[in-house]
């Protein structure tokens, strides 16, 4: 007889649970049980674990989930009290990864058995440093999907068989019906659907029995089922890409003309072949990560192919329609300017030269003609237009491709790929721009570019470095137009109002600080906006410099001849200032005369290369600063980074879990998270989503995380008194100083940016 709880909680039992000894029919009714009072299935494994090994009579087991970029499956297991976080990709080339690509469940005797596993598929193999680390020794395996329908939503990893050496067919019964009650689990969380188009019965826009008849249409016409949602039923495109994302569980993907599926792989597959097939590879290296566009995902008869025509160690799948797979087929089609220039060169009739280290000599491709002149003058347009720092011109081996990337929002990306006879005549058109020696390959360089786009000076840092491919450069674009305004630099209210109340004192000094591509120059100038008015003389001495404001005499420092920043703060102190801004304090004089000039009535700003505010203290004194002074001159030390910022667009809003949010209090501070007044059942986080005007990224733009010390009357006695980095961090956190963490965790509560990019750029 059942027992009350179970008789009053549980579903009807199916035939193959009826199957089941009764022993296991209780166990799996308190698992369906368990789970249903769940919110995730991560949230109840922890107390589930024994229950599921009784079950499966295993020793233990894996449970993965696909993670909904589609790129690899992911799984939190328990071993003692910790929990660890295993990912994985889509690929032949670990157990659960083959089982989430081919959706094909796996029996397997002994996992050490490299044989057996090469029978399966020719790079399967199993990882065995989990078992090096743990002590535990893995043999046999059950390994099945987790599905519902076609999408995967998981895998099931069971191992060893507990009073056995492998497990029988009635033990793979057990992990399927397992994996039946997870997958309506997953499906539940993921939110998705039970067919391509439901979001849009859901939404009101489509009726089931519309939607046979356009099937039945789809297959008697020959035509798509978008051309017919989209082109009779006027459904917006954007609809039926949110339909098939819901259900497939992976990002959708348009097309984009500025995309170019690479040659390389292209020319290993028949294209008649991947139009009938509707699919292309998009990016990626054989034997690496490719990326996969197909308007079926989880049709494993195509997945098999994808394997056998480009292996890989991780394959990536996105969504699309058929018309835009067609169009990325149809040759010629793709319009991006810079790609048919790069096109144009691979055309022209040019004698390859052989992979010696002088290659080419640049008079066998001229630095100027046109193709090479126009596809640099649109290269560093394009960059410019695409708020890009820095462009990367990075030189290949041999006959292969040169590379060309973009570092925009602080990541490089990918833009385009120049043929291997035209990357010297390139190099030398970006040399004679920057009005450097086109002769000279053996030594570094650096140059100045100015050009106009549509009227407006754009001014570039060039840098070209000998490598053994040949010669590389790296093009930094400098900002132009005025300053950022303060309001705009995104200050917490507690560091706003501190630092505005600091810019009123007419003298002493203020320290931004971080690394290289912090935005240190970016918040400078916003702040000398704030206190540029007619009635200061504002000094600044800047290498390069970079943005330009009315009302400030801004001097360009040039080490070559001598004038660097301690002689150009020298000169000013000479010129009646009011305020001061030295680009850097690198060295004992620079430092020592700005702290004198702060000291004798002026008001000094300056940057410094440090990770947080308190060890700035410390660095500054150990330049050999007399410790009493530079109390008396500090004024505080603002600590800042750039982290990317989600896209308004498409980033996608979910509950945190128990444990994200247990996480969240950590990293701010239990005794410290009170005053953010939110609450775990009121929070909204966001993660990111992929659209247009992200490039598929699902961040666009980035914005500032700071920590402000003021040197208040304590901070400056614990200054003088040579206080440690500990102890100076301690007080300024008592007197009201947030680190770049926890600034950064109010941050992700806001929606603005996610943990993921926070742990980019700020430590735990």
């Amino acid at each position: 007889m059942n027992s009350p709880e179970t008789s009053a909680d549980a579903p009807l039992a199916t035939p193959a649970e009826l199957s089941l000894p009764a022993q296991k029919r209780l166990l799996f009714s308190k698992i369906q049980i368990q789970l249903a009072k769940s919110n995730t299935f991560s949230d109840v494994l922890p107390e589930l674990e024994e229950v599921l090994l009784q079950f499966l009579e295993a020793q233990r087991l894996t449970v993965y989930q696909n993670a909904r970029d589609g790129q690899e499956i992911t799984a939190k297991f328990k071993t003692g009290q910790e929990l660890h976080e295993i990912r994985l990709p889509l690929s032949p080339n670990s157990i659960a990864g083959y089982a989430a690509l081919t959706s094909k469940s796996l029996n397997i005797r002994d996992v050490y058995d490299t044989d057996a596993l090469t029978q399966i598929h020719k790079t399967l193999k199993f990882d065995s440093s989990f078992d090096k680390r743990s002590g535990f020794t893995s043999r046999a395996m059950l390994v099945v999907p987790i599905k519902l329908g076609a999408p995967l939503l998981g895998v099931l990893q069971v191992i060893n068989k507990v009073g056995g050496d492998a497990f029988q067919d009635q033990d793979l019964q057990s992990a399927h019906l397992l994996a039946d009650m997870l997958a309506k689990k997953f499906h539940e969380e993921f939110e998705g659907t039970d067919g391509p188009y439901d979001l849009l019965i859901k939404k009101q826009l489509l009726t089931p029995e519309k939607l046979d008849e356009l099937t039945r249409r789809a297959k008697k016409e020959a035509v798509t089922m978008t051309s017919l949602l989209v082109g009779d039923l006027k459904i917006a495109p954007e609809m039926v890409a949110a339909s098939l994302e819901s259900y497939y569980q992976v990002p959708f993907m348009r097309y984009d003309p500025n995309i170019v599926p690479p040659k390389r792989l292209l020319r290993k597959l028949n294209m008649s072949y991947l139009r009938r097939q509707l699919w292309l590879p998009l990016a990626g290296e054989i034997d690496e990560e490719i990326v996969i566009l197909i308007d079926n995902p989880t049709d494993v008869g195509r997945q098999m192919e994808i394997q056998r025509a480009l292996p890989a160690k991780k394959y990536i799948f996105r969504v699309g329609f058929s018309e835009d797979i067609l169009q990325y087929l149809g040759g010629g089609s793709v319009s991006s300017y810079l790609h048919g220039l790069t096109a144009k060169l691979e055309e022209e009739d040019v004698e390859e030269g052989d992979a010696t280290d002088e290659g080419l000599e640049t008079g066998d491709v001229n630095e100027n003609e046109n193709t090479i002149i126009q596809l640099v003058n649109r290269l560093i347009i394009d960059a410019y237009r695409a708020g890009a720092s820095d462009i990367h011109v990075e030189p290949s081996k041999g006959a292969s491709p040169s590379k060309v990337r973009l570092r925009i929002d602080g990541i490089c990306r990918p833009a385009l790929e120049i043929p291997s006879t035209h990357i010297r005549a390139v190099l030398s058109r970006i040399k004679i721009m920057a009005r450097m020696d086109i002769a000279e390959r053996r030594k570094p360089q650096d140059g100045k570019i100015v050009i106009k786009v549509k009227g407006i000076p754009l001014e570039l840092r060039v840098a070209t470095i000998p490598t053994i491919f040949g010669e590389g450069a790296v093009l930094r674009v400098l900002a132009s137009g005025g300053a950022l305004p303060f309001d705009n630099l995104n200050l917490a209210e507690r560091n706003y109002k501190e630092l505005d109340r600091l810019l009123t004192i007419p003298q002493g000094i203020i320290l931004v600080v971080g690394p290289t591509g912090s935005g240190k120059t970016t918040t400078l100038h916003a702040v000398l906006g704030r206190i540029n008015t007619p009635d200061r003389k504002i000094w600044t001495a800047e290498d390069p410099v970079e943005i330009t404001q009315p009302g400030l005499q801004q001097v360009q420092v040039d080490h070559k001849i001598g004038f660097g920043f301690a002689e150009a703060l020298r000169s000013f102190l000479r010129a009646d200032p009011d305020v001061i801004l030295i680009g850097e304090m690198r060295d004992k004089e620079t430092a020592h005369s700005g702290i004198e000039a702060s000291l004798t009535g002026h008001l000094v700003f300056s940057t410094l290369h440090t990770n947080s505010a308190p060890e700035t203290i410390v660095r500054l004194l150990d330049l050999g600063l007399d410790p009493m002074n530079f109390a008396d001159a500090l004024l505080g030390i603002l600590a800042q980074r750039l982290v990317r910022t989600l896209c308004s667009q498409c980033k996608q809003h979910y509950k945190p879990s128990a444990t994200e949010w247990r996480r969240l209090v950590l990293l701010y501070g239990e005794e410290n998270f009170p005053e953010l007044e939110i609450s775990q059942a009121d929070a909204v986080l966001f993660a990111p989503g992929g659209c247009g005007k992200c490039a598929k990224t699902g961040y666009k733009g980035r914005t500032g995380i700071h920590e402000l010390l003021v040197a208040s009357t304590e901070m400056k006695k614990a200054i003088a008194q040579g206080g440690r980095v500990d102890e100076l961090r301690a007080l300024a956190m008592k007197e009201g100083m947030r680190t770049l963490m926890q600034d950064g965790v109010a941050k992700v509560l806001k929606g603005q940016c996610d943990l993921t990019q926070l742990f980019r750029v700020a430590s735990e």
